[in-house]
C-alpha cells in the first residue's frame, strides 16, 4: 500500500504552473555553513573547570546573538536514545498513508500533518509530512497496537532526556543575558506544555526539486527548539545577514535554535532568525523537533527598557499567529507585537 500522502494529486495545479506562481528564492545560497559548534562536556559531565563552564556558556549566548542557530555535542542524551528515537520514527512513517490518517484517534486531533491545506501558490507549500504531538499526549496504552505503544516509549524516553537538555540550555541563556540565574524557565516551561514534531521529507520528483519547500520559510514560536536531524541527507538552510546558508549536516550534534519567544523576551538580544528546508529529488529526509514551550498563560515580557515588544502571553501569539497563516497564508511572527506596531 502507498505510504507517502498524495501530494502531487493534491496540488497537481500548483505544481503545473510553479513557474508562474513561485517567486525568486527569497536569498541566495551561497555557501554551506558550519553553525557554531559548542561542547557541552564542560556543564554536562563533571569535573568542568569554572572558566571552562563559562566559556562553554559564553559561546553559546555568542552564537544565539549572532546566528541564532548552534550545535551542541557532549549534550547527554545517548546514541542509543538518538538511534532508538529515529528507528520508531521510519515505522511509523512506514505506515500506510490511511492508516497514519488514522493517528489522530491515538493522540489528539490534528496529530498527523502533511502539505499545506491553505496554500494558494508553490511557495507555501509544504511537501513532507509530520506528526505534531503535544507531550501531555505521549502516555503508552494497552489499547494501541504494538507500533504505537513502542513509537510512544521511544518518544517519551526521547524528550525526557531532551527537555533536561532544554532547561539547561535556556536557563544558561538567561543567565548570560540578565548577568544573574533565573528561575523564569523553571516556573513557566514544563515537558506538559512542550511539543514534539516527528518530519519526514519524500523525494520531491517535480524538477527543480529546490523550488518547492519541504518547510516553507518560517521563524519557531517557541523559545527554544532542539532538532535531532539526518545526519546524512542536508536540506536545513538558514538566512544570516540576508544571505541564505545550507546547514551541513553533523552526525555527531544535536541543532539548537532560537525562537521567536526568546527573541521577545531577551529584547531582540537573541535572535530568532528564518530557515527552512528543501526538498531532494531523490531521497527522504527524517528529522525530529523538541518546541521548548511555556503554559498558554505565561506572559511574554521584554526584560529591559526600552522594549521592542509589547507584553504578549503565549496563547495570544499563537493564536494570531494561525489566524495570519488562515488569512495570509504565512505567519507574521514577531512584527504584530513591537511597541509600534503597524499591522492592523
Amino acid at each position: 500500500m502507498e505510504i507517502d500522502p498524495p501530494l502531487r494529486q493534491a496540488y497537481k495545479d500548483l505544481l503545473m504552473h510553479k513557474k508562474k506562481n513561485q517567486p525568486a528564492l527569497p536569498a541566495e545560497i551561497v555557501d554551506e555553513c558550519e553553525l557554531p559548534l559548542i561542547d557541552l562536556r564542560p556543564l554536562i559531565l563533571a569535573g568542568g573547570s569554572a572558566e571552562e563552564r563559562e566559556k562553554c556558556k559564553t559561546e553559546m549566548a555568542r552564537a544565539s546573538e549572532e546566528w541564532g542557530f548552534f550545535q551542541v555535542v557532549n549534550h547527554g542524551v545517548s546514541p542509543e536514545i538518538l538511534d532508538r528515537m529515529r528507528r520508531e520514527q521510519v515505522k511509523a512513517f512506514k505506515q500506510p498513508f490511511d492508516r497514519k490518517k488514522e493517528e489522530d484517534d491515538k493522540f489528539s486531533a490534528g496529530t498527523y500533518r502533511w502539505g499545506t491545506p491553505t496554500a494558494t501558490c508553490l511557495n507555501q507549500l509544504a511537501w513532507s509530512e509530520a506528526f505534531h504531538i503535544p507531550m501531555t499526549d505521549v502516555v503508552s496504552s494497552s489499547s494501541f497496537d504494538d507500533v504505537n505503544v513502542s513509537c510512544s516509549s521511544a518518544i517519551e524516553q526521547f524528550a525526557t532526556t531532551v527537555a533536561d537538555l532544554a532547561q539547561k540550555l535556556a536557563g544558561i541563556l538567561a543567565e548570560k543575558y540578565l548577568g544573574r540565574k533565573s528561575t523564569f524557565f523553571q516556573d513557566n516551561c514544563a515537558p506538559s506544555t512542550c511539543y514534539l514534531r516527528m518530519n519526514r521529507y519524500p523525494p520531491c520528483p517535480m524538477p527543480p526539486a529546490a523550488a518547492v519547500f519541504g518547510l516553507m520559510p518560517h521563524t519557531d514560536s517557541d523559545f527554544l527548539t532542539i532538532l535531532y536531524q539526518d545526519d546524512q541527507v542536508g536540506g536545513l538552510q538558514l538566512v544570516k545577514d540576508g544571505k541564505c546558508f545550507a546547514v551541513k549536516p553533523n552526525p555527531q550534534a544535536l541543532i539548537v535554535n532560537i525562537g521567536d519567544l526568546f527573541q521577545a523576551w531577551s529584547n531582540g538580544v537573541y535572535k530568532s532568525v528564518e530557515h527552512r528546508v528543501v526538498t531532494n529529488p531523490h531521497v527522504e529526509r527524517f528529522s525530529t523537533a523538541y518546541f521548548f514551550c511555556p503554559s498558554y498563560d505565561t506572559e511574554i515580557e521584554s526584560r529591559c527598557e526600552p522594549s521592542i515588544y509589547r507584553k504578549f502571553s503565549f496563547k495570544e501569539y499563537r493564536q494570531q499567529v494561525q489566524e495570519d497563516v488562515g488569512k495570509l497564508g504565512r505567519k507574521v511572527g514577531l512584527s504584530r507585537f513591537t511597541v509600534n506596531a503597524i499591522y492592523s
